[in-house]
Parts: C-alpha cells; structure tokens; sequence
C-alpha cells in the first residue's frame, strides 16, 4: 500500500493543506485534487471513489473534506484506518473546522501527518502518542533559551547594584547635608537600601498597600539631580538593546515584573512599613460527594522601607480560627503575642530588618468539613440518544466574594465545538487541550449559585472527570487582619 498524498480540500476542490508522500508535481496533485468534487456527486452513501489510475478515500468535515490519495493496489480497509486517525487529528490541532482555522494549524496539521504516515506507509501509532511526538521539547532550543535567561539576570544583577550604590550615594549626600556627587559611587561601597528589581511572592490582601512609580527623590523630598552619572550604565543599556533586537522582553529597572499570582505589575513601594497577607487553598472533592481533603496555608510578611521607622510592634486582630494552627517567626516574642495579639521582637531595641519582606506569622488548617470549602462543585453527566448531556453547577459557601473563577472540564476529542444549551457566565472551548472554560467575573451575594449545561457525542462519565477549580479572593479564610 502506498499513498501518494493526504490533504484537507474545500468543496470545490481548492487544497488548503496538502502533503505528498511520493515524487509528484504540483500541477498534477493540484488536478487530483481538482478533479475531487467532480467524482463524488450527490447522494453517495461512499467513502472513497476511483478513477483509471488512484483511489480517492474521503470524509466531510463539516464544510470541507478530508481526503487520503492511494494507488489502486492498496488496501482499502488501511486506508480507511489512517484516514479515522488523521480525522481525529485535524480537531484536535486546528481551533476551527473552516479555512481560516487549517490555515492557521497548516504547518502544525503537516507535522502530524508525518507522524502517521512515512514514505506513503501508515506508521503504528495513536492520537495520544503523535501528540506526544509534536510536542516535545528541543535540546538546543532549551539550553538556548537558558543561556539568554542567565544573560538577562545578569544584565539585570548589575543594574540593580548599581541602582543601590546610586541610593546609598544619595542617602550619605542627605545625611551630610550636601548636594548629590557627581562621581559615579565605588563598587565596594556597601548598601542596605531596598533591591529595586526585588519581586515579594506575596499578594496583597488585607492591608492596602501605596506604590508610587516616580524618580527616585532625596530626603528632602526633591528629585534627584540630573548631573548624576552612572559609570557603565551605557553599556549595560547596549547590551538589554541588544536582546530586545533579538526579541527578548526585557523590563526596566524601575518597572519590576510582575508579582506571581498577581494580574497587576509590581512597582516599588514608597511607604516605610507595609504588610502583604497571603493565603493558598488546595481542596480535593470526591465526584460523588465529600471532602477527599483541604489544606489552607497562610502568612503575613512585613516589608519595611525605612530604617528609622524598622522599631515596632504589630497588633493583630484574629477571630476565633477553630482548626488553624499558627506559627510565629523564631525571632518574635512568643508570650507577648499570646497574651496581647502583638507581634514583636524578642529583644525590643533590635530593629526589624529593612529591604526585603520578612515573614512574621504563618498559619495552617487541614480538615475534611465541607462546610468549610468555599465554593462546591457538581458534575452530572447523563447520555441519552446517542449523545451526553452534562450539567454542572456551583453554589458558594463563603460569605465573602470570589474573583476571576475559572473552572476547567475535560471533554473527549471533538470534531466541533460542545453545544452550550444554558451557561452563567462565559465559556471556551480549548480544541488542542480538549478541555472546556467556564469563566465567572465574580461570584458575591447575587449569584452564589450558578450552571452550565453542555451536549458533546455519547462517551464514557468519566471522561468528564477530573473538574478543576481556580479563583482569587480579597479575604482569607484566616480571620486575622
């Protein structure tokens, strides 16, 4: 058995994506495949058609045809397993079954073509193994890709110490009463102002937090002098032009990268003392119902600016926490905290360390109360005439909002788009990942229950299975402010 091509056509017979296996020209695959629309006819109850010299084994796809060439001396019942294979492959690399969307995968729908067919000869293999083939990883583009990001933070390294000895320059000048220098401050010059690219991992929650993105500013509160000049800033700044030329993104020190977790850029605070509260909720439900487990962990951190002010205490404010255990930093004065919710150092004349955030409390609870999940999941596939209809619903818990829920259900692989008969909220569907997004905005007092309601062709409930759940909130579970 040999094929001589496997290609996607329109109607008509134009090819939107074609691949030869044999040598042959352009002119005469483009008159096979031309020649296509006028052999089928209307009312063939077919899949594949001959003429005096090749087979044509075919199968619509929606307003186009996918369509695998052979010689007339193949086996017919091969032909017809490659061509089952490549019509699961073409949905699941294409986003749409039109032009635009095989226009778009052509190179991607190529790639796999040769997965399942080498030199005109079917390969042994399955959907899931030449996804595996497509997508894996370049040695070279890897180790590539590491030696640019090593590049970057170095060019960043250097920028950020020389942003700190500009600082501490500034800071002696202040002190002394004098104006800025105008010589560029001596490598071996220590200081202890605040990493200018310094990203916490913590996000903000309970306690606002004022950033400011302006010039640098001296005590006086005046803008740093422009005679300043910064010894081999120019060739740091040619070398970060020279890796945008390649196009790597490249931030600049007065703009830090963004915070994880966080949809909003980082900038560098200006208020002497801040504290970030952050808390991480991992729930696994069972599909029939229950709590398989919850884990909730939690911190505080204290981030101060200004060494002046780096001698403190902090009050706290916790509600009753059944089931949560709390932890204090080994430095922090365990009985005043539990006699007067005060975190503070051990030794009160020791200062607080100023720069970078310094975790003062932490908290964890495990527990398998569903009444303590915040938001619950339900997931009701049902089949009926040959096809599943799948009903989910939430319904939350918390008394407080939920931002930016996302909630991903997997399908199995589908030629078309799922058939949305009722939603609350918005969705997508994900061809190449075979999964479905629900996307709720927020969920508050007036939509603490929501449902989706989906048809996709008969499969297996468990397909549907495992539902997972992503969401944001400005409270925690911790009641501790």
């Amino acid at each position: 058995m040999v094929v001589l091509a496997a290609s996607i056509v329109t109607k008509t017979g134009k090819a939107l994506v074609s691949r030869q296996y044999v040598d042959m020209s352009r002119i005469r695959i483009e008159g096979l495949l031309a020649a296509f629309p006028k052999l089928i006819g209307s009312g063939r109850q077919h899949t594949y058609v001959e003429t005096e010299n090749v087979r044509y084994v075919y199968q619509p796809l929606e307003l186009l045809h996918l369509l695998v060439v052979t010689n007339k001396s193949s086996n017919i019942l091969e032909d017809l397993e490659i061509l089952r294979l490549l019509a699961k492959i073409v949905p699941d690399y294409a986003q749409s079954l039109d032009e635009e969307g095989i226009t778009k995968a052509a190179f991607d729908l190529l790639f796999a073509f040769d997965e399942v067919i080498s030199l005109g000869y079917k390969e042994n293999v399955t959907l899931q193994q030449v996804r595996q083939n497509t997508e894996m990883e370049s040695h070279e583009e890897k180790l590539y890709k590491m030696i640019i990001q090593s590049k970057r933070q170095e060019a960043i390294q250097n920028m950020r110490q020389k942003a700190q000895e500009i600082d501490r320059a500034k800071l002696e000048s202040a002190k002394a009463g004098r104006g800025m220098p105008a010589y560029a401050p001596s490598p071996s010059m220590g200081s202890r102002a605040m990493d200018l690219d310094n990203t916490p991992t913590y996000m903000s929650q309970t306690v606002p937090t004022a950033f400011s993105t302006g010039r640098p500013t001296d005590a006086a509160g005046k803008p740093a002098k422009k005679g300043m000049q910064l010894g081999k800033a120019k060739k740091a700044n040619d070398f970060l032009d020279s890796l945008r030329a390649e196009g790597e993104v490249m931030n600049n020190v007065e703009a830090a990268p963004a915070a994880a977790g966080v949809a909003a850029p980082l900038v560098v605070p200006s208020e002497p003392v801040s504290i970030v509260v952050d808390e991480k909720l991992m729930v696994v439900l069972n599909k029939d119902g229950g709590v398989e487990s919850m884990e909730v962990n939690g911190g505080m951190a204290l981030q101060v600016l200004n060494e002046e002010k780096s001698r403190l205490k902090v009050s706290i404010s916790a509600g009753q926490n059944t089931g949560f255990q709390m932890k204090t930093h080994p430095n922090i004065d365990k009985a005043l905290y539990s006699s007067q919710s005060v975190l503070g150092l051990k030794d009160p004349q020791k200062p607080f360390p100023a720069g970078s955030p310094l975790g003062i409390l932490k908290w964890r609870m495990q527990t398998t109360d569903e009444s303590m999940v915040p938001l619950l999941i339900n997931c009701w596939p049902s089949a009926s005439g040959g096809e599943s209809y799948v009903n989910i619903e939430y319904e939350s818990t918390t008394d407080f909002d939920l931002q930016n829920v996302a909630i991903a259900i997997p399908l199995p692989a589908l030629s078309a788009s799922p058939k949305v008969n009722q939603i609350d909220g918005d969705w997508r569907y994900d061809a190449r990942k075979s999964i479905m997004l629900w996307s709720i905005d927020i969920i508050d007092a007036g939509n603490r229950t929501g449902s989706l309601e989906f048809v996709v062709p008969n499969t297996r409930p468990e397909t549907f299975f495992p539902v997972t759940v992503n969401f944001n909130a400005t409270r925690t579970l911790c009641q501790v402010s």
